[in-house]
């Protein structure tokens, strides 16, 4: 009886953690963010902000307005882009929280400013850089494994591209190359949201990002699926190859 006494004393004693409170770390995975529903409503939040979170593997959950955010995009704070006849702004209401500030440090990057001004829904761009661009040119990393990335692509993506010199006779002959979508100046944009870039939605799934197939609702085709690590890899390959030369450039007549 005395050692259950003691059993008892210890779990009375022992802090448990309580349902619904994460510890830190976790808190810094998920960025809690603010915006308008007329910004929200052009899509493009849903286009910038898979991107990042593939990127930096951390959530961003967009909550309402009066809700408790770390992150508020509206007029006030550091200017980020321009449009719908206005400047939009953002401020930080968490400055200490990690996966805000790597946000933060996104979305007023070169990278993340041509995510945004990238965003055109029917061909036409929304947005622009602000007039007071505070945005700096960072150096892209890709930390994944090339050689991985390779053999995804060879595995993956080579029933429709050229992904080396070796599969030169596989793929769609008017689907491009890797080696001329690698000479573009948006390649990083390009490869990191392929998968919401026709046709690739309807037979591409990214585990953890996109949503899985309805069972009544098959792939025309047998489907691509792909890890954020694996996406990590193909860039990481594709950013070690050597672009093609495409010559002069294109002249519109």
């Amino acid at each position: 009886m005395g050692f259950l006494r003691g059993i008892l004393l210890v779990l009375l004693l022992v802090p448990w953690p309580v349902a619904g409170h994460a510890d830190n770390g976790a808190d810094d995975r998920l960025v809690r963010l603010s915006a308008p529903a007329e910004l929200v409503e052009t899509g493009l939040l849903k286009h910038i902000l898979p991107r990042f979170s593939l990127k930096h593997q951390i959530r961003v959950r967009l909550v309402g307005s009066g809700a408790p955010a770390d992150m508020v995009l509206g007029d006030s704070g550091v200017a980020l882009f321009q449009g719908l006849g206005r400047s939009w702004r953002m401020e930080l209401t968490s400055p200490e929280h990690r996966g805000s500030r790597k946000l933060a440090d996104w979305l007023t990057s070169e990278v993340g400013l041509r995510t945004v001004t990238g965003f055109a829904p029917g061909g036409a761009a929304l947005f622009t850089a602000p007039e007071d661009s505070g945005a700096t040119a960072v150096a892209q990393e890709f930390d994944g494994d090339p050689a991985r990335g390779h053999a995804v692509a060879r595995g993956q993506c080579a029933r429709c591209h050229r992904v080396d010199d070796e599969s030169r006779m596989s793929g769609i002959g008017s689907t491009p190359s890797f080696a001329v979508l690698r000479s573009l100046d948006d390649w990083q944009e390009r490869f990191s949201g392929f998968y919401t870039l026709n046709p690739h939605p309807s037979f591409t799934t990214l585990t953890g990002v996109t949503p899985p197939f309805p069972g009544n609702r098959p792939p025309p085709i047998h489907p691509v699926v792909l890890t954020p690590e694996d996406l990590g890899a193909v860039l990481a390959y594709v950013a070690g190859m050597v672009p093609a030369d495409l010559g002069a450039p294109l002249v519109h007549q």
